[in-house]
């Protein structure tokens, strides 16, 4: 097989775009901080096409199932493996903050804070206070509002009632069907031409973050940001890697074969930036294109593994340094409060910090106000869970794809080895269009 040179892959010129990012935001900072507008539009953009292909993708599924019950087994198994994991990976972030104490000794000093400041953050992280409230909301007040706003559990919630309905309506649904998944196939393609413009975003977004912040104003809160990587890190060695060789495949090799995806998210900061093309490569690694047009899509909004993390973390860390003591009934209580929070942390930068923000000022045991110690380092570990929330679905899909016999592991270990697969069916059609699978 013929080796592709190294600098055609979409992920050298994200290196790329990277590294002439950070000099350029330390070289010329007035002119980098002027190139956000470069990652915005791009995350706009890709933001633009994540409603449609979840409706298209879950529709043409659905109704492609001829079995309803199955739908409901996937979507009950996945929720069950979305609830184990973002507990594990609260408790986990909350074990290591507990054991290396990032936040002890910097007695920040609350009345030099300026509380005035978050609340903007606080008006736009207005959170559901209970679970009634929560469940509520993802009933889209209308259907046209679900897709204005990109709210992808109202869109995926009218997705699946639509796709069941078109299911019983039986042979007579197929031209709507087809339809649709050509507009599928087409929304993919956009998604291809979009993906190319990566770099510059990347580009954009580290001159911005790097001019913005400052290289120096990191070394005060260097530990807090070693404890969210190195646990990012660990959660997804460890944890996830162990599901993958359950399941017979390299944790290394899954990187390795998501290292374009995991380039863009890092340069970005927010896992939604590569929505469409993880699912396009979950198909091509052998999972189902039904199972994958449910399951990933919820695992943006309700397995945020990453956020989770960083949620238990966080709030510990403004404790520690702010010298809040907390009784273990209260660390508890931050932890139960964060496991309702973390499923309405969406999958863009900012979120997260938005939700912890709103969970602080709601809990009232911690000062909201601590907050303001880590907004200057917020998006540099916004970069670390955003991969981890990314990588958190992969493995998500596979596993679920995998208890309903729905994963041709075959295809995957071959995939993973790089061995180019060629399209033989719409699904991998769909696939090919977003992207040429050339390892």
């Amino acid at each position: 097989m013929k080796q592709t040179r190294f600098y055609s892959h979409l992920y050298f010129w994200v290196l790329v775009a990277t590294v002439l990012g950070v000099i350029n935001g330390v070289c010329l900072p007035e002119f980098a901080i002027r190139l956000k507008p470069l990652s915005d539009a791009f995350i706009r953009l890709i933001r633009m096409m994540i409603a449609p292909i979840i409706f298209t993708s879950v529709v043409v599924g659905i109704t492609r199932m001829n079995n309803l019950k199955r739908v409901g087994r996937i979507g009950l198994k996945a929720v069950l493996y979305f609830e184990v994991m973002t507990t594990f990976a609260l408790v986990l972030g909350w074990v290591v903050a507990k054991v290396f104490q990032p936040g002890a000794g910097m007695n920040a000093d609350l009345s030099k804070l300026d509380a005035a400041a978050l609340q903007p953050t606080l008006a736009a992280g207005q959170i559901h206070h209970s679970a009634v409230d929560f469940l509520l909301n993802i009933i889209p007040k209308t259907i046209v509002g679900a897709f204005a706003e990109g709210e992808i559990l109202q869109v995926l919630f009218f997705s699946v009632i639509f796709g069941a309905a078109m299911a019983g309506v039986g042979e007579s649904n197929q031209p709507v069907v087809n339809a649709l998944d050509q507009i599928s196939k087409a929304l993919l393609r956009m998604v291809a031409m979009i993906i190319k413009i990566a770099p510059l975003a990347v580009f954009g977004a580290m001159s911005y973050s790097t001019a913005s912040f400052g290289i120096a104003s990191l070394i005060p809160l260097v530990r807090l940001m070693l404890c969210v990587y190195l646990t990012c890190l660990s959660f997804i060695v460890f944890c996830l890697g162990s599901l993958l060789q359950l399941n017979g495949l390299s944790v290394w090799k899954f990187l390795k074969y998501l290292r374009d995806e995991l380039f863009i998210v890092f340069g970005t900061a927010s896992s939604e930036s590569v929505f469409p093309r993880v699912m396009a490569k979950l198909e091509n690694l052998g999972c189902s294109r039904p199972l994958v047009g449910i399951v990933v899509p919820a695992s943006y909004s309700f397995n945020l593994d990453g956020s989770s993390i960083y949620l238990t973390m966080g709030a510990l860390f403004i404790a520690q340094a702010t010298n809040t003591h907390l009784t273990f009934a209260q660390e508890a209580a931050v932890l139960l409060v964060c496991l309702l929070t973390s499923k309405g942390a969406a999958a863009v930068a900012g979120s997260a910090f938005i939700t912890l923000a709103a969970t602080l000022a709601s809990m009232h045991t911690i000062p909201v106000e601590g907050m303001l110690l880590i907004l200057s380092v917020d998006w540099f570990m916004a970069q670390a869970r955003a991969m981890t929330n990314m990588i958190g679905a992969g493995v998500a899909t596979v596993v679920v794809a995998r208890w309903e016999n729905e994963f041709d592991r075959a295809k995957a270990i071959a995939v993973l080895n790089g061995v180019v697969i060629q399209p033989s069916g719409p699904a991998e059609g769909a696939a090919a269009a977003v992207l040429p699978i050339v390892e």
